[in-house]
């Protein structure tokens, strides 16, 4: 692919503004002035783009997360074996508590948020 032209310009502004670098920043990696960087950031469909890249990049860290999290807690459980130090079993135990009333909490909100939706006909 060709490293010239308004598409390479914008597909790596849309990269490097997402990454959260500055307007100045990503119109230096661009080989742009950040004049046109901030006449980008003007434009509704740039924002768009901007905004699906951001909203792509959180779903990627988000799944990635997910699947560490079994890891974590089998770690954490076993943190809790009685060959462990005393401090670390209450640690273990201390996080093992309060995530798992923070995960407990949210699914009941997300499950109320839903309902909500369903009433007001904004989910099927």
């Amino acid at each position: 692919m060709s490293k010239s032209g308004k598409r390479y310009a914008d597909d790596t502004l849309v990269l490097t503004l997402a990454c959260g670098a500055t307007a100045e920043a990503a119109a230096q990696k661009a080989g742009v002035s950040a004049a046109t960087v901030y006449r980008r950031l003007a434009d509704p469909a740039f924002q768009a783009k901007l905004t699906s890249a951001r909203s792509e990049m959180v779903g990627r860290a988000t799944a990635m997360l997910t699947a560490a999290a079994m890891e974590a807690v089998k770690t954490l459980l076993d943190l809790q074996g009685k060959t462990v130090a005393a401090s670390a079993r209450l640690g273990a135990a201390k996080a093992v508590l309060e995530l798992g009333n923070r995960l407990r909490l949210e699914g009941e909100l997300v499950g109320r948020l839903e309902s909500i939706e369903r009433a007001l006909g904004l989910r099927t």
